[in-house]
């Protein structure tokens, strides 16, 4: 007798919706290491609880290694299907978002080693005082880019009303040229 097919759904029980988190969490980085092994590959795998604690696996030794090589990936790729100067201008535009994501990659794995493996109740006041302060630093960077992204869209729609403005004015012009007619 065969198990029955789970409906891909929410749950709504929060304990339930935990245990089957943890479960598979677990079997899915089981089946992360044995991908990694039987076919000597290099897996990342990141995992955000809805609490926010991080979970990670890697078959390189170092996240870091891994993103690495994935943004020298995209590199040649650009480079070889583009031309060079494609390439260039990919390295350019994203060299500083993989940089940052990296750094703050390096902050949630330090913040996660210094909680995550202890209660708050064992730390020492020195500890959450540099906890607070990387969590800090991370939230200005988290709220930066926010508003980086919000103010190039916000360009973005100028230049798109600007655009539409200049249209309406030239079919106006248009339509009181040709009522002259």
């Amino acid at each position: 007798m065969g198990r029955k097919k789970v409906e891909l759904k929410r749950i709504e029980k929060k304990i339930c919706r935990q245990i089957t988190f943890s479960k598979r969490r677990n079997r899915l980085i089981e089946k992360a290491r044995d991908l990694s092994v039987l076919c000597d590959v290099q897996v990342a795998l990141l995992v955000f609880s809805s609490s926010g604690k991080l979970y990670e696996f890697s078959s390189a030794g170092s996240l870091a290694k891994i993103l690495k090589r994935h943004r020298s990936y995209f590199e040649e790729k650009t480079a070889l299907s583009n031309g060079a100067n494609d390439a260039e201008l990919y390295h350019g535009k994203y060299e500083k978002k993989i940089k940052s994501y990296a750094e703050l990659l390096q902050t949630v794995q330090s913040i996660h080693r210094q909680v995550g493996n202890s209660n708050f109740e064992e730390l020492t006041l020195s500890d959450l005082e540099q906890t607070e302060m990387q969590l800090d630093a991370a939230l200005r960077r988290t709220r930066a880019r926010k508003t980086q992204l919000m103010l190039e869209t916000i360009n973005a729609l100028h230049d798109k009303e600007k655009t539409l403005r200049e249209e309406n004015q030239r079919l106006q012009t248009q339509l009181l040229s040709s009522r002259q007619y």
